[in-house]
């Protein structure tokens, strides 16, 4: 983009939507520009604020406007008495929000304080210069107020309103000084990092420091380039943040934002970002983002302790779920593809309309916590005659370096949560998430595609049994909130979370090693055509409390009775009712699921009611009491179990009839093995086994642990290898089949050997869990 061209954008981001102040000196000159700019992507473009939903949404910021500036009462301690400052470091960011509330209010359309609020605002930002975020200042509790919170906050509200005193700026050169991203490390990486340069580049243009705009562009650069450890993108689409916490959905949200609008707004300026390795940062919307969205929604899994930001006790403060964070993603998207190229732009824009038309729980136009720019993204999406929805794929996706998987069919989704001596069993800080102690010991989630959207957003986390989450072997005993420390410090030294695929199906498997107990097992995941086989087997500990496997433990809303079934009975569909079943072959909850027990189970069922607050996951969270109910399906292994298994199959979307058939037919899926030296099953044309151990399971032979899928379509079989323990260099690999040549291998099969039987040697070592393929024609 010319500058020239730059200079006339910036004029004209908001022409006649807005009041965005400018400098009399602002023609011609880059700074002005840039910041008539920036207020303009505060502000957005391309809406009519007089049509629905932006009438509603701009006259709601309004109302919180007033309200925000009607409590404002300056005091010797706190700006609104709610927030007292000199204690929590997110009293100073919360109040700068609030005035920058005010300041937008200010600003937009359709509010109605447009041009009335300036004064306080300015007067709110003095105070708080003056008592809390000054260049005399000593920082205290957390360092993101300092460093990211406030000094945005503040710098867009000096954006919006047109007023950037020195002292404001000296205060935030203060605390993010150019030495905060002289070096990749520490709390200056990833989305953090790209925070601190949007902090630096915004100080720059208000403070026309060309030095400074220049900066926080170069330090863009290090988040550009995959990651092979520590936080940022890697080449398989793991994104991490905190050293050892998959955070796709929450820290990779805001680094996808941040770098939307950096690019977006330095575009055509003399500071524009041209470091070509930004590709890797497009690549990643189809390779780390678009995997875990679904119908609208972000996946959970990925979302760390975000999953506890549910319902805050600021009753102005719009709810927060998997759904609202998908929207987020999706409007960063839309806004990121303005600097892709066009090919980009538009299967990015096709991608997000599919998943904005198919949010039937949660419409985009409802979403309280999208501001109006991004809502205008979307809508704009969403209602575009001429674009076409991209359907969901069908796809199954392995991420190695964050040891998650999504298995994703027509009708459904499923997903997995492992953890490893490389990731995290759970994150707590900052009093958030103090529960979530077993979400990563291989934890399941499902969703329809019609059905069960709102599953993990209508009151999930703070009600459901944290023992009993869906795909778990946990031990019962208890465990304190928040136990073993802060932001994910507490992991297993367990080695092997992964697996091997084809990417239409998977094999994964975790090798757990229960938190803050003796609990070991080894856990698999056979992800086929239309349901996933589940296996666990020595299953071991000396906790002196009962061992549970749960299969699934399903959020039936506030007042749900689906009906639930075993081998064809009706059981009842009171709150309280429990049952030992004794020799299930099948079950099934209407409209979410069916289940078969191979061989028969005995496992326990029970309906209950649950209540909770989100106070009681996060510090700030509503105390309002509220009532969910369950069906959860559980195996108890006893107490102190040695060597138990089970084994179930989940359909997800099934009907009773198709379940009960699918039970029936005994010859559609064969349990090869399943004990701890190997897991293994042959179904669908796929065999697939996690060797545990080296060995022989049905036709296939290892000599080192591996995972190992084989798919066979007609004369053709693809063979997928992959060493998720990381502990192995290479895998001599044995298939008791004839083959009569090899099609086609990667790189890392060092010898292939057809004939009686096929002969791998695959280089697995130095490749982080990677699955590797060859393809044969069968004899």
């Amino acid at each position: 983009m010319e500058r020239r061209r730059f200079l006339q954008l910036a004029a004209v981001t908001t022409a006649g939507a807005a009041i965005i102040p400018v400098p009399a000196h602002a023609g011609g000159d880059p700074f002005a520009a840039l910041r008539q700019r920036w207020a303009g992507l505060l502000v957005g473009s391309g809406y009519d604020p007089a049509a629905q939903p932006y009438a509603t949404r701009l006259a709601e910021l309004g109302d919180t406007a007033r309200r925000r500036r009607d409590t404002m009462t300056p005091a010797g301690t706190s700006l609104w008495p709610d927030l007292p400052l000199g204690t929590a470091s997110s009293s100073i960011t919360g109040s700068y929000l609030r005035l920058r509330t005010m300041a937008l209010a200010h600003t937009m359309p359709g509010t109605g304080l447009t041009g009335t609020l300036a004064a306080e605002v300015q007067a709110g930002l003095d105070f708080l210069y003056g008592r809390a975020y000054n260049e005399r200042a000593t920082s205290y509790d957390n360092w993101w107020d300092w460093q990211i919170g406030t000094p945005l906050a503040l710098l867009d509200c000096c954006a919006l309103i047109g007023e950037s005193r020195p002292g404001y700026l000296a205060a935030v050169d203060r605390f993010v000084p150019d030495s905060a991203v002289a070096t990749y490390t520490g709390n200056s990486t990833g989305a953090n990092r790209v925070d601190l340069c949007k902090v630096i580049a915004l100080r720059g243009a208000l403070g026309a420091s060309p030095t400074k705009l220049a900066l926080a562009r170069d330090a863009l650069s290090p988040v550009f380039p995959y990651v092979t450890s520590g936080d940022g993108i890697y080449a398989d689409g793991s994104l991490i943040q905190h050293t050892r916490i998959p955070y796709t959905g929450t820290y990779g949200a805001v680094l996808l934002d941040g770098l939307a609008r950096m690019l977006t707004w330095l575009d055509g300026s003399p500071w524009a970002v041209t470091d070509p390795a930004r590709q890797n940062i497009f690549d990643s919307v189809e390779n780390a983002f678009a995997p875990f969205l679904f119908n609208g929604l972000m996946m959970d899994g990925q979302s760390g302790r975000g999953v506890s930001r549910g319902i805050s006790a600021d009753p102005l403060a719009a709810p927060q779920n998997d759904h609202t964070r998908g929207h987020e993603v999706i409007a960063s998207v839309l806004l990121l593809a303005g600097s892709a190229s066009a090919r980009e732009e538009a299967r990015w824009r096709g991608l997000a309309k599919g998943w904005l038309v198919r949010d039937y729980w949660s419409e985009v136009a409802e979403d309280r916590r999208l501001d109006v720019p991004a809502l205008a993204r979307c809508v704009g999406a969403l209602n575009d005659p001429g674009l076409t929805p991209t359907p969901e794929p069908i796809q199954s996706r392995i991420f190695p370096n964050m040891d998650r998987a999504v298995h994703r069919r027509a009708g459904w989704a499923f997903a997995v949560s492992m953890c490893s001596s490389r990731t995290s069993y759970y994150e707590y800080g900052n009093g958030e998430n103090p529960r979530g102690w077993h979400a990563n010991n291989g934890m399941t989630y499902y969703w329809g595609a019609t059905s069960g959207n709102g599953q993990y957003s209508d009151g999930f986390w703070p009600t459901v049994d944290p023992y009993r989450l869906p795909g778990t072997t946990v031990s019962r005993k208890p465990l304190a909130d928040g136990q073993g420390g802060n932001f994910g410090k507490p992991r297993p030294a367990t080695t092997w979370a992964g697996g091997a695929t084809d990417g239409l199906h998977s094999v994964l498997g975790q090798h757990l090693s229960g938190y803050s107990s003796t609990l070991k097992a080894r856990k698999s995941w056979f992800c086929l055509r239309d349901s996933i086989v589940c296996l666990g087997a020595g299953i071991t500990a000396t906790d002196r409390v009962a061992i549970e496997s749960t299969v699934d433990n399903r959020n039936l809303s506030a007042t749900g009775n689906t009906p639930f079934t075993v081998d064809g009975i009706a059981k009842p569909t009171e709150p309280d009712w429990s049952e030992t079943l004794t020799g299930a072959g099948w079950a099934h909850l209407k409209g979410v699921a069916g289940y078969i027990f191979p061989g028969g189970a005995t496992l326990q069922a029970k309906r209950e009611e649950r209540t909770a607050s989100w106070r009681d996951i996060h510090p700030t969270g509503s105390p309002e009491p509220f009532t969910r109910r369950y069906l959860t399906l559980w195996f108890d292994h006893g107490v102190d179990p040695s060597n138990a298994t089970y084994a179930y199959v989940l359909m997800p979307g099934a009907s009773a009839a198709r379940t009960a058939a699918r039970a029936a037919d005994s010859g559609w899926l064969t349990i090869l093995a399943n004990t701890e030296a190997q897991q293994g099953v042959s179904a669908d044309g796929v065999t697939a086994v996690n060797f545990w151990a080296p060995g022989t399971v049905g036709p296939i032979t290892v000599d080192r642990p591996a995972s190992v899928l084989i798919r066979q379509t007609g004369s053709v079989a693809t063979i997928c290898v992959s060493d998720p323990s990381r502990t192995t260099t290479s895998v001599t690999l044995t298939w008791d089949r004839p083959v009569v040549s090899v099609l086609a291998k990667d790189p890392s099969v060092t010898a292939a050997k057809a004939g009686a039987a096929l002969r791998l040697q695959i280089a697995v070592g130095g490749t982080a869990g990677a699955t590797h393929r060859v393809k044969v024609r069968l004899g």
